[in-house]
């Protein structure tokens, strides 16, 4: 399994960075993650490689429980293909990003900044790798 994250800016708060790396530790146990920052929301797309699964992250997308997530990362295992997630910097994800993706999920409808977001991400996908292997991280429904 692999996963690109392309995310608009850096984490430049140490804290957060600090946890993105946590968890991409973490989550690298069971998956390939790689990271790509761009500068701005129109290189989105150019980022993402045309092979891949895009799953776009705005707060107007679907809203996934943590189960719903370990079931779709089994779905991608078994389909081969790169999974790209994208997340928007503070003008949000262009419409252009939005219709090209294959997904748009929310991780919250509370409107969260690309920093924690990034955080989010990197948990919720360590999270679903340990709901799928009965692992006990995962202790909600």
């Amino acid at each position: 399994m692999a996963f690109l994250v392309v995310a608009v800016g850096r984490v430049k708060d140490r804290a957060l960075r600090a946890a993105c790396d946590d968890y991409l530790g973490r989550l690298r146990r069971y998956a390939r993650v790689d990271e790509r920052e761009v500068k701005d929301d129109g290189r989105v797309l150019a980022a993402v490689p045309d092979e891949g699964r895009l799953v776009a992250l705005s707060r107007a997308g679907e809203s996934w429980s943590s189960r719903d997530l370990a079931a779709r990362t089994a779905e991608w295992d078994r389909d081969g293909r790169l999974v790209a997630f994208a997340i928007g910097g503070a003008d949000r994800l262009p419409a252009a990003v939005l219709e090209s993706a294959d997904r748009v999920w929310s991780l919250s409808s509370l409107t969260l900044p690309h920093d924690l977001a990034r955080v989010l991400l990197y948990e919720q996908l360590y999270r679903a790798f340990t709901i799928r292997r009965g692992e006990p991280y995962h202790r909600g429904p």
